[in-house]
């Protein structure tokens, strides 16, 4: 849920669903104790689009660079890559400041989003490899049989 990062946003028919959002990610205090900080693992009934205009996003700082992007469609799972989570869990939580040097933003919308012919197959930018960020997370809940 990124509402209080929304800067515009474009009502649906649907009360309670917009059609668009435009949302950034400024630079902040991050205060939070006994919590995971970074951006949460989810899925969402939205399609999201996200790019990062400078610096390092927090949830990727190696694989996502100025001027990249990425699309997750409805339902989608998602969220930081291994070496993030490894780092802010075990991380101090004393108040620090997030994103500073970084400008990410995400367009996101209740309707499905889809990429053309020519970016995934011809424009040689599309990344196979995006869903290795996240193959070495470790297993870290049990369930009793």
């Amino acid at each position: 849920d990124p509402s209080i990062f929304t800067v515009l946003t474009c009502p649906s028919g649907k009360i309670g669903t917009a059609a668009a959002d435009f949302v950034i990610f400024p630079p902040r205090w991050s205060v939070q104790e006994h919590t995971f900080r970074p951006p949460y693992y989810h899925r969402n009934c939205m399609s999201e689009f996200m790019g990062l205009i400078k610096g390092q996003y927090e949830a990727k700082e190696e694989s996502f660079q100025p001027g990249g992007a990425s699309l997750h469609s409805v339902m989608t799972p998602h969220g930081p890559d291994a070496r993030c989570f490894e780092t802010a869990s075990n991380n101090v939580l004393k108040p620090e400041r997030t994103a500073d040097g970084t400008q990410a933003f995400m367009f996101e919308t209740s309707y499905n989003l889809t990429i053309t012919e020519w970016a995934a197959n011809l424009s040689n930018k599309l990344d196979s490899d995006y869903y290795k960020c996240w193959q070495s997370l470790k297993k870290h809940f049990v369930i009793d049989a």
